[in-house]
């Protein structure tokens, strides 16, 4: 089976975020299963400004699949050469994968499978979920509403339940997009995780000793990080907070990662109690999440957090907002906390959760991740959608 997978960025272009890692890492696991043939075409985007692309090395690397990286030439994505490789490679494909909402390529990558009627298999990436909670943190002109519906428009003309499942990763990112595209057929898979074999070892706080906090992420207003910053401002008890990540230039999102270094000033808590670390990967991500004591998601909307699952495949205890219902199991499963992202409460779940078992917790979260979100487990249940969008199809 030929699968052509179309994202507007791709690894190693991490300053995109999250999906960046996900789409990769899914990628690699489908690459694993005995019959698939695997391609991607995406483009050379590697930052806010034009002039970011990725290095001739970047591109270079060893990937076990083919991947074109086309030339970015305006906007995040916008490519002519992804465009001619596009005619070519929908033909060579069986079934086309295709990941993001309101970028450059969806439009033409529906409209080209709709002309040669190739299966496909949508990954929504939570932008309409985003959409129906932005009212939480930033409102949306009535221009770009206006043109987002008439966006979402155009793709209904695409979309057959035969040949299109539009893949999500929560229910509740369902249910928000079930009110855009209603006619469609839906999958939900959640993310996956890379997960340890083992527990990683971390150093244990010693009773008394402050409390190690970490936010790592995108900087933008849905993240909430000022409620945290307004939260550690409650906290009597020794506290630190280590936020890892840069903006991304949407949502306000260079303009927000300044505003919060400007916030933690005007709190007297910056180089006192909060220090900011810009971007981390690889190593140095992975010692971020070995020094802390919790990790904080403060959001007010996500779509599957792989921040969560990172933090928990790491042995790292969670405060999650309980605007993520997704993951409302870290506390059935004794992992985490899961509360209002308000900063009174926050403050209130860190107080709390100091006095928890946090190496019990930890160990608890470890276990959760490779029992349900290891990749190799979600490839299959991906690779078996493609099976069944072939199968319906013919």
């Amino acid at each position: 089976m030929r699968i052509l997978h179309i994202t507007p960025a791709y690894y190693p272009a991490t300053y995109w975020g999250g999906p960046i890692f996900s789409v990769y890492n899914m990628n690699n696991a489908l690459a694993r299963l005995q019959g698939i043939e695997l391609k991607v075409l995406t483009t050379d985007t590697a930052g806010p400004r034009v002039s970011d692309r990725l290095s001739r090395d970047e591109k270079n690397r060893p990937f076990p699949y083919e991947v074109i990286f086309s030339r970015r030439i305006a906007g995040a994505c916008v490519s002519a050469g992804l465009l001619r490789q596009l005619q070519r490679l929908t033909c060579w494909a069986d079934v086309v994968h295709l990941t993001a909402t309101y970028s450059f390529p969806t439009i033409p990558t529906l409209l080209a499978c709709w002309i040669r009627t190739k299966p496909v298999v949508w990954s929504l990436r939570g932008a309409l979920l985003d959409d129906q909670n932005r009212h939480l943190y930033a409102p949306q002109s009535p221009l770009t509403r206006s043109v987002k519906a008439a966006w979402n428009w155009a793709c209904r003309w695409f979309i057959s339940p035969k040949r299109v499942a539009l893949h999500v990763t929560t229910e509740q990112e369902r249910e928000a997009s079930v009110k855009v595209y209603p006619n469609a057929r839906f999958v939900v898979i959640p993310n996956g995780v890379e997960v340890p074999e083992f527990l990683p070892a971390r150093d244990t706080r010693l009773p008394g000793e402050r409390l190690r906090l970490m936010y790592i992420g995108r900087l933008a207003p849905v993240k909430g990080i000022e409620n945290l910053l307004r939260a550690v401002t409650k906290i009597n008890v020794p506290v630190s907070l280590d936020v890892y990540g840069t903006g991304t230039g949407d949502q306000g999102g260079k303009d927000y990662g300044e505003r919060l270094i400007v916030l933690a000033k005007d709190l007297g808590l910056l180089n006192q109690k909060v220090y900011f670390h810009g971007h981390v990967n690889g190593e140095a991500k992975t010692r971020a999440f070995l020094k802390a004591d919790v990790c904080v998601v403060p959001s007010y909307s996500e779509n599957f957090c792989m921040v969560v699952a990172e933090a928990l495949a790491m042995g790292l205890p969670v405060i999650v907002s309980s605007r993520l219902p997704q993951w409302k199991g870290v506390e059935r499963l004794n992992c985490g906390l899961w509360v209002d992202n308000s900063p009174e409460v926050l403050a209130q779940a860190i107080d709390k959760i100091r006095e928890m078992n946090l190496p019990a917790m930890g160990e608890n979260g470890w276990h959760w991740m490779r029992e349900r979100f290891r990749w190799d487990a979600i490839a299959k249940e991906i690779s078996a959608t493609y099976h069944n969008l072939l199968r319906d199809d013919r």
